[in-house]
């Protein structure tokens, strides 16, 4: 597979947040990626066959340095796309060229080996790491030296694509993905819809309010359209922490997620019609997965006062529940979508939280939950 190297930077310039006058963080950005990568491969030779997420996390930590490459050569109006025919059309001639290469873009010769070649991989990390520490100057050089560290980065970058077995082009595919996934705009209307073609008794209720209410048990109770759900809940912890409440999140992930097997459960929408999405998607495992996703966000979230004042979610925390979900029709949904489910979901539950109870109200529609208190 191929990736047009000016499609890739028109499309990630869309993720970049920073100021067009920043590059401070840019270079720190940049030289803190290649560190990860000489991490993973640290990793890889300490733990050898253990270490299962290698190749993942190398090509993440590559395409995030790339990223921040190509924001320094657009705060410099430098064209990637040039410093990579620079190098095409100075390799020497026993060097595999761009245009020969399998991957297009990348003019190092990938092996089938699943891990980096050691010795040379070393060097080759030793010399990106030069490479990098040189262009943290980047901004006291003259328009030469600077084309000249920029073109060294990118050698010694396809030269680490090429001792790792990875390829240019999914570098940079997943990493498009990714930084869109994240920081691109997000279109509500676009995203995926994953009950629609059912009938619907097999779909969560397009808009649904549900009671929420604490006794003077201290459990919680959860009543929808006049009738009791689910088991009266308490934080099943020494030390209260409001977890009693956390059907909230459940609600989120139906209302902005399309996505709860946990509520298809509750209220009985299991779409049954189709046998293998009942077993894979709303089964008993699907159920463990959203719970299990639910309850580790929970201890996060107390960390960050449940995200009280927050704007946004860190892109670890993202990148986790991508991990989490995977192969699960959740998977999908971009992380800027589960960044508002966590937002909004998060809101709603320190409303109910400090009031003992209330109404949560979603709107699959527009992707919305909301609180209403409750009439003593």
């Amino acid at each position: 597979m191929t990736y047009d190297i000016n499609a890739y930077c028109d499309e990630v310039q869309a993720t970049d947040r920073f100021e067009e006058d920043e590059t401070q963080p840019i270079l720190l950005g940049l030289f803190g990626e290649v560190g990860g990568v000489m991490s993973a491969v640290k990793k890889l030779k300490r733990e050898k066959k253990a270490y299962i997420g290698f190749r993942a996390n190398v090509i993440d930590e590559l395409g995030d340095a790339f990223w921040y490459f190509t924001a320094l050569a657009r705060r410099f109006d430098v064209s990637v796309a040039q410093l990579l025919l620079d190098l095409n059309a100075s390799a020497s001639s026993d060097a595999q060229s761009v245009i020969a290469s399998d991957d297009p873009l990348c003019p190092v010769a990938i092996s089938n080996k699943i891990g980096p070649k050691q010795e040379v991989c070393d060097q080759a990390l030793v010399n990106i790491g030069r490479t990098s520490a040189d262009m943290l100057r980047v901004q006291s050089m003259n328009v030469d030296e600077r084309l000249n560290v920029m073109r060294s980065f990118i050698r010694n970058f396809l030269t680490v694509l090429g001792e790792c077995n990875v390829s240019f082009s999914e570098v940079l595919t997943e990493n498009a993905k990714k930084t869109k996934s994240r920081f691109g705009k997000l279109d509500l209307k676009s995203q995926p819809d994953f009950d629609a073609d059912f009938i619907e008794y097999e779909q969560l209720p397009r808009q649904f309010t549900i009671e929420m209410r604490e006794r003077d048990n201290g459990k919680v109770y959860l009543r929808w359209n006049g009738v009791f759900i689910g088991d009266p809940l308490t934080d099943n912890i020494a030390e209260g922490d409001g977890f009693r409440y956390h059907d909230v999140i459940h609600f989120a992930h139906a209302a902005i997620l399309h996505w709860s097997p946990t509520m298809r459960g509750l209220l009985k929408r299991k779409r049954k019609s189709d046998q293998l999405i009942d077993e894979s998607q709303d089964g008993g495992r699907g159920v463990v997965v959203e719970e299990g996703l639910a309850a580790w966000l929970f201890s996060k979230a107390k960390e960050l006062d449940y995200f009280e004042g927050h704007t946004s979610v860190s892109l670890d925390l993202l990148k986790h529940i991508q991990d989490f979900v995977r192969g699960y029709e959740v998977d999908q949904c971009p992380m800027n979508l589960w960044e508002k489910c966590i937002l909004d979901g998060y809101k709603v539950f320190r409303q109910v939280r400090s009031n003992k109870g209330g109404l949560i109200i979603g709107d699959r529609d527009t992707r919305t939950l909301q609180f209403k208190k409750l009439d003593t």
